[in-house]
């Protein structure tokens, strides 16, 4: 038995062409880095530095976001290891397999689905309010009975706006992997320019006064702070789910997954300091802080355009983490655990056309007719999870004499692997009881799946 459930992939053997049902190489590292700023800027960089500064780390959260940046480099060095020594789509799923084995990797896999499923249905929900807001400037009014979340106590029955969306980025992903970045790179480039609008129109409003105390809550707020806005940085491990559509992955990406961060980091650090700069911190807690401190200073257009942007933004998002959880499913199909149609490319469009629409009905049934704000955390834990293994999986990797090394190398091996393995722990101990439970639950429903259906398909056991 213990020889079955941790049988491991054989990498030459992932990594042979299989001529229909192989993805096409077309990403360079420039579309990369486009795809990790869609996966990362979206409601964070909206939303959390106001309500954190407010009430946990004041002007001193950009201590926060910078620290926060730290943990997740340490993991995005892990997975650019992974990514550039094994180019097989899939992310932790498919690294777990290689090193740990199978039941390691479907729990691995099993939390992804977890993560990429929940962040696109609370962002589509979350689309949809802003959706309806900005209409609304417009005079055009959304009947609240279909804009929100399922909640006949409130007059809430279907969100027909989330369920739109994650459709209409469905039909786009069928469409090839190619064309869908060309569309996540104007999204990118309309969302980081509302961004600087916002950094070039406010910065002439910023008194130094607002900064003062720089650290109102001491250090132990910047670092409860750090853990609340470690979540604005998820998704750039999506950008792993990429690799098998790469050119040259060795090279590009290390670039696009470490790259990405980089952005995200100064454009969330520009953004706090200016936030906190233009308004005292105290103020803050609102749902909006962007847009409301464009409000006080009078400059009502800006904050429409910001509207806007938090639209567009958010639209990156369900593309890049929609596009990440179709391929962990392309993988499960590829190695048995999930039926063969889950495998299936479009002989038009080079695409898994079967399971992208299979992954979009599911996620939108969540984000129309569940209301989504009490699992918003498990986004969470699935996410920290797959760090955890990534990270303790680089020491394995290396250890591992049929694996390529002409790959990117995490430096200070082994300590920083460590550092970032001990780091998420830390964090995963911080989420609610209430979550622990409801992942747990999740589990269970795996581990059933995977002994009735997963261990008996495998494509292990043909070998």
């Amino acid at each position: 038995m213990k020889n079955v459930l941790f049988r491991r992939k054989n990498l030459e053997e992932l990594l042979i062409k299989k001529g229909d049902i192989q993805l096409q190489q077309s990403l360079g590292a420039f579309d990369l880095m486009l795809l990790g700023v869609g996966a990362i800027v979206g409601t964070g960089i909206f939303i959390l530095p106001g309500t954190v500064a407010a009430e946990h780390a004041g002007p001193g959260i950009i201590f926060s976001f910078i620290i926060a940046a730290i943990v997740c480099a340490l993991a995005a060095m892990c997975y650019s290891e992974f990514s550039s020594s094994v180019p097989v789509t899939g992310s932790a799923y498919t690294y777990g397999y290689i090193v740990f084995g199978e039941l390691v990797a479907w729990l691995v896999g099993w939390a992804l689905l977890l993560e990429y499923g929940l962040a696109v249905a609370a962002v589509a929900t979350g689309w949809s309010a802003y959706l309806s807001a900005l209409l609304e400037g417009f005079n055009i009014i959304i009947p609240k009975a279909i804009s929100g979340s399922f909640n006949p106590a409130d007059g809430t029955y279907v969100n027909i706006p989330a369920i739109a969306i994650i459709f209409a980025t469905a039909f786009l992903l069928t469409l090839g992997i190619k064309e869908s970045t060309k569309f996540n790179t104007i999204m990118v480039f309309i969302k980081v320019g509302v961004i600087l609008l916002f950094i070039g129109v406010g910065i002439f409003y910023v008194e130094p006064a607002n900064w003062q105390p720089f650290t109102p809550f001491g250090m132990n707020g910047v670092m409860s702070g750090a853990a609340l806005v470690f979540f604005a940085y998820l998704g750039f491990d999506a950008v792993s789910s990429a690799a098998e559509e790469v050119k040259n992955p060795q090279r590009n990406m290390p670039i696009g997954i470490i790259g990405s961060l980089f952005i995200c980091t100064i454009l969330y650090v520009a953004v706090s300091l200016v936030l906190t700069g233009m308004v005292s911190y105290t103020k803050l807690n609102v749902s909006d802080p962007v847009s409301f401190v464009m409000q006080i200073v009078h400059q009502d257009w800006v904050a429409g355009v910001i509207s806007l942007g938090a639209v567009v933004g958010m639209m990156t998002v369900i593309l890049v983490m929609s596009y990440g959880g179709t391929r962990l499913l392309y993988a499960f199909g590829r190695d048995g655990l999930l039926p063969k149609s889950m495998y299936e490319l479009s002989k038009k469009y080079k695409t898994p056309v079967k399971n992208t629409w299979v992954f979009a009905t599911l996620v939108a049934f969540c984000a129309g007719f569940v209301p989504l704000s009490k699992l918003a955390e498990l986004v969470n834990i699935g996410t920290l999870i797959a760090f955890t293994i990534v990270s303790i999986g680089v020491i394995f990797l290396r250890k591992n004499k049929s694996i390529p090394s002409n790959g990117f190398k995490v430096p200070f091996f082994p300590i920083l692997p460590i550092c970032s393995f001990l780091l998420c722990l830390f964090l995963i101990t911080q989420l609610s009881v209430y979550t622990w439970i409801a992942c747990g639950v999740w589990f269970v429903f795996g581990l059933i799946f995977y002994f009735a259906y997963g261990k008996n398909h495998s494509v292990m056991n043909q070998e």
